[in-house]
C-alpha cells in the first residue's frame, strides 16, 4: 500500500507566558492510500496536535521541525493557494461543531462558504451540493436544515452538518478528531456508521483521535498509540487488544471497562498522564510502567521493528506475549 501521508520526526513546541513547551516530541508514522488509522491516547498526549500539524493549523507562533509529506508534496513548506488547496484535500472533523459553527449564521451559509469564495461555485450550485452532503449523511428535509441556525439541531445533527461540510471538498484524507466524544453511545454509533460507510464508499483515507479503543478496533486498519508527545506503538488494530507490544498499550487495554466480565473495580494506570514538556528522561512511561528498570529510565527509547509493528520499549522482546497477564517480567 503507497503511503498517501507521511509525518516523519515531527516535533512541536507552542509559544506560551512561561516560554517554548514541546507538545510533540520526534512522531512518525505514515497512513496509506483509503487506509483508516487509529491515534489513540490519554488527554495531552499530543493527537490533536499532531493532526493540526498535519492540516497546519497550529497557533501563531508554533514552530515545527520535521517532514509532513501528502501526496509528496511538502506540507511544511506551503503557503497561500497552494495551503487553501491542501485544507481543502485534508479535511478535519473537530470533536465539538457548536465551537466551530458560526451561532449567528444558517447553516447553508456554513457549509457553502468554502465553495463560493475558494472554488467560486454560484449559490444555487452550493445550496444543492450542500443539500445532496446532507442528504448523504442522513439528514431528513435537507432544504429545510440549510435553512436553520445551529442552535436548531442537535448535538449529534450538528456532527453530521460538519461530516457533510468535510465531505463537500472531495478530500481524500479526513482527520477526525474525537468526533464522537459529546454524543450519547446511540448516536456515536449512528455517526461513526455514516462516517465508515461513506469512507470505504469514497476510497478515502482517516485518521481517526479517539479515546475509545474498541471504537478505533472497529474502524480503523491500524492503530497509533501515543503517550507524553510520541507514538510509543504502532500495529494492526485488532491484535493491539489482544497481544500489545508496548507496556501503555497495554495498560490502556487493561483499564477499560468491558461488558463481557465483572471485576471489583478497573484496572487504573498508577500516576497521571504527563505532557511533552513534563515527561522525563529515558522512557516517558517508565515513572508509570510496573515492567521499568533502572536502565529504561536512563536511555531514550527508539522506535524499532516488532512482529509487523513498531514500539518505542527497549524491552519489548522480553515482554512479548505477558502483558496482559499480570506478569511483572
Amino acid at each position: 500500500m503507497s503511503s498517501l501521508l507521511e509525518v516523519r520526526d515531527l516535533t512541536v513546541q507552542l509559544k506560551m507566558d512561561a516560554g517554548p513547551r514541546e507538545v510533540i516530541t520526534g512522531t512518525s508514522l505514515d497512513i496509506g492510500e483509503g487506509e483508516a488509522m487509529g491515534l489513540v491516547g490519554e488527554s495531552g498526549s499530543g493527537k490533536s496536535m499532531t493532526a493540526k500539524a498535519i492540516a497546519r493549523l497550529l497557533p501563531d507562533g508554533a514552530t515545527v521541525t520535521g517532514s509532513v509529506t501528502f501526496d509528496g508534496t511538502d506540507v511544511l513548506a506551503l503557503s497561500g493557494d497552494a495551503l487553501l488547496k491542501h485544507r481543502a484535500q485534508v479535511a478535519v472533523v473537530f470533536q465539538d461543531p457548536r465551537a466551530h459553527i458560526n451561532p449567528v449564521r444558517r447553516i447553508s451559509d456554513f457549509m457553502t462558504e468554502s465553495l463560493r469564495i475558494l472554488d467560486d461555485v454560484p449559490k444555487a450550485e452550493a445550496v444543492r451540493k450542500a443539500a445532496a452532503a446532507l442528504d448523504e449523511v442522513g439528514i431528513d428535509d435537507p432544504g429545510k436544515r440549510l435553512k436553520q441556525f445551529p442552535h436548531e439541531l442537535s448535538g449529534g445533527m450538528l456532527q453530521r452538518v460538519m461530516i457533510a461540510t468535510a465531505l463537500l471538498s472531495e478530500p481524500r484524507l479526513l482527520l477526525a478528531d474525537e468526533c464522537t466524544t459529546a454524543l450519547d453511545v446511540t448516536t456515536q454509533a449512528e455517526v461513526m456508521a455514516i462516517l465508515d460507510d461513506l469512507r470505504r464508499d469514497r476510497g478515502l483515507s482517516m485518521l481517526f483521535i479517539t479515546h475509545d479503543l474498541e471504537l478505533a478496533g472497529a474502524v480503523c486498519d491500524r492503530t497509533c498509540v501515543m503517550y507524553a508527545g510520541q507514538i510509543v506503538e504502532t500495529s494492526a488494530a485488532s491484535r493491539l487488544h489482544e497481544d500489545p507490544l508496548h507496556p501503555y498499550s497495554a495498560a490502556l487495554v487493561q483499564a477499560r471497562p468491558d461488558i463481557s466480565s465483572t471485576a471489583e473495580r478497573l484496572v487504573a494506570i498508577p500516576g497521571r498522564p504527563v505532557s511533552a514538556f513534563e515527561a522525563p528522561s529515558g522512557c516517558r512511561f517508565a515513572p508509570r510502567c510496573p515492567h521499568s528498570l533502572d536502565s529504561c529510565r536512563s536511555t531514550d527509547q527508539v522506535l524499532t521493528d516488532l512482529d509487523g509493528g513498531v514500539v518505542r520499549c527497549g524491552r519489548a522482546t522480553d515482554l512479548r506475549g505477558n502483558l496482559l497477564d499480570g506478569a511483572h517480567v
